[in-house]
């Protein structure tokens, strides 16, 4: 059949991710508000049952690229002690004419009868649809034969999305692609958004650790990072670090501003994005300035100019409910 040798392990749609290497999110205090309520819910299940309702099971995190949609699908799976399947589109969607309807139904069916561990043991999963809007766009007139394939795959993907006992979250770029009969099905729509700048201050101090920099200079460099996406953050501090072990070895200038050239012109933000400031000025940028050069160890900075602890926090925006924003 659709010349499919045998049916495909659940593992053979995408990576799995077990609660132990999941990463503290940083959010808001309205987002990880959500969460908690959700998790509690989850926890809460036979009160709610005998009141005559259910917890809520379908999520739907949209926002840009790089804002930690996958880091917070993981934390929650881990946070309900569960492994996470993030389900790779390429590993769903075929050419073959049915095909992608017949994965999605091994998907759902394997995701509902459970995940098997070394242990022997089987374990439920969280399914993670990553890039939703590849399987889930808005279904139109057929008036051609892939119009009217690609409206059976959104039917099966309602079904089976109706029908699943678990837990299922989907992550978008593009909210507005998606089919409003698939965005109905979800119980719970967390857009979010880019951080701001307490949030942007705390995303480096994590990212820069274990070096430090003097709560001024990371204030500044903060707001020369106007628009960067969490991970343009990480990727801009992860570069520094590899130039300071790395550059040396290379006999690379390891002068500040040649060092900062250096990492913009190896990392660079989503175009949709916009520029942050930092790309625009390089190394003549006031807050370039301001770091200390060699990098300072946090642990050896003034306990008055020590970086902030990273905590949680992000400017996230929370929609609950089924109707589309």
């Amino acid at each position: 059949m659709f010349g499919r040798e045998k049916k495909k392990t659940l593992d053979q749609f995408g990576d799995l991710f077990m609660p132990e290497e999941a990463a503290e999110p940083i959010l808001s205090k309205p987002v990880r508000g959500a969460l908690l309520e959700w998790l509690t819910e989850i926890w809460a299940e036979d009160e709610l049952t005998a009141v005559g309702i259910k917890p809520r099971r379908r999520a739907i995190f949209d926002g840009a690229p790089g804002v930690g949609k996958t880091t917070l699908a993981h934390h929650l799976s881990a946070r309900l002690g569960l492994p996470m399947l993030a389900v790779r589109p390429e590993r769903v969607i075929s050419k073959w004419v049915g095909e992608t309807g017949a994965n999605l139904g091994e998907l759902f069916d394997g995701a509902a009868h459970g995940l098997a561990l070394p242990n022997g043991t089987t374990s439920p999963v969280v399914l993670f649809l990553d890039e939703f809007d590849a399987l889930s766009r808005q279904r139109r007139r057929g008036e051609q034969a892939s119009d009217d394939s690609r409206n059976e795959e959104v039917n099966t993907l309602l079904q089976r999305l109706e029908q699943h006992p678990g837990f299922v979250i989907a992550a978008t770029n593009f909210g507005e692609h998606i089919d409003q009969a698939i965005w109905r099905r979800f119980d719970m729509h967390i857009t979010l958004a880019l951080p701001g700048p307490v949030e942007r201050e705390r995303i480096l101090a994590r990212y820069f650790a274990p070096y430090g920099l003097p709560t001024g200079a990371l204030k500044a460099l903060a707001e020369s990072l106007e628009t960067a996406s969490p991970a343009l953050m990480r990727a801009l501090a992860e570069n520094i670090k590899r130039q300071i072990v790395i550059g040396p070895k290379l006999g690379s200038d390891m002068g500040r501003d040649a060092v900062i050239e250096r990492v913009l012109a190896s990392c660079h933000p989503h175009p949709d994005l916009g520029k942050p400031r930092l790309w625009s000025l390089g190394a003549k940028d006031h807050a370039v300035s301001l770091i200390p050069w060699p990098l300072p160890l946090a642990k050896d900075l003034p306990a008055i100019e020590a970086a902030p602890a990273p905590t949680p926090a992000t400017d996230n925006v929370v929609t609950f409910g089924g109707s589309r924003p």
